[in-house]
């Protein structure tokens, strides 16, 4: 039965954003950017719902009330697509950080290229950082919120973590405040196949870390209260959602959590 409701919602959702594509791409591109943005808000919106009703994926947003004003980095731990979407809708107008290459994707890049989304030349490293920080701040002074994925790709749930330094880099130049964001949508939506697991995901927004620490110890702490709250958030999601199909390291990482001590 999961398989097959996998496989209807995976036909359902793609046939979704050919027609809301169809539809919504004549009027795009002659919107205000600000106006245009309901469209892909709308689209992400369907896909939540879709994922409800078909696959048995609820949701959550916990830690609403530790947003920031104005604007602030959302760093957030990435496994799967459902997490590059799910919080637009709550958003009031998000911009990302992507790699430069999605830009050049029809459709997918003009939509992109339109919302003012952030490109980086990944090829270039370093040398890529001052352009992109300066795009950030125009962006940030406009009252946007940045959403990045300080490991730089999807992870496995209970993986090894990866941050990469540039974050620390960012909250030093910008000087706003970051706000750390834990879900384990990977135990649901993998990041590998096409089946999706019915059960109930959490985003939990953590309190924001507030500009002006030294770098190091900035990235240190965003990595300490990151991990042990996402730790935290697997066992929960685990527990309250039995039967999931675990992977080998989520399952080494469950076990090491369940031998530790209680704090």
């Amino acid at each position: 039965m999961v398989y097959l409701r996998s496989g209807l919602f995976q036909l359902v959702f793609y046939v979704s954003f050919i027609v809301q594509m169809i539809i919504f791409t004549p009027i795009y591109f002659f919107l205000p950017r600000k106006t245009a943005y309901k469209i892909p808000k709308n689209w992400a919106r369907s896909n939540l719902w879709l994922a409800d009703k078909i696959a048995g994926i609820s949701y959550e947003i916990e830690g609403l009330e530790n947003l920031p004003q104005g604007g602030y980095i959302i760093s957030a731990k990435h496994q799967s697509f459902w997490d590059t979407f799910a919080l637009i809708p709550t958003l009031h107008d998000p911009v990302y950080i992507l790699k430069r290459e999605l830009l050049w994707i029809p459709l997918f890049g003009w939509y992109a290229a339109k919302q003012k989304m952030i490109p980086i030349n990944r090829a270039a490293k370093s040398r890529a950082i001052p352009e992109m920080v300066a795009l950030a701040k125009e962006e940030l002074a406009a009252g946007r919120e940045l959403i990045i994925y300080p490991e730089g790709t999807r992870k496995a749930p209970g993986d090894q973590p990866d941050y990469k330094y540039g974050i620390a880099r960012l909250y030093t130049d910008l000087k706003v405040p970051v706000v750390p964001v834990v879900q384990h949508a990977g135990l649901f939506w993998p990041r590998h196949g096409f089946r999706r697991n019915p059960g109930h995901i959490r985003i939990r927004i953590l309190k924001p870390i507030e500009p002006g620490m030294p770098p190091t110890d900035f990235f240190r702490h965003l990595v300490e209260v990151t991990e042990r709250e996402s730790d935290r958030l697997l066992l929960e999601t685990v527990r309250d959602n039995p039967g999931l199909p675990l992977l080998e390291v989520t399952r080494r990482r469950l076990e090491t959590l369940k031998a530790q001590p209680s704090s």
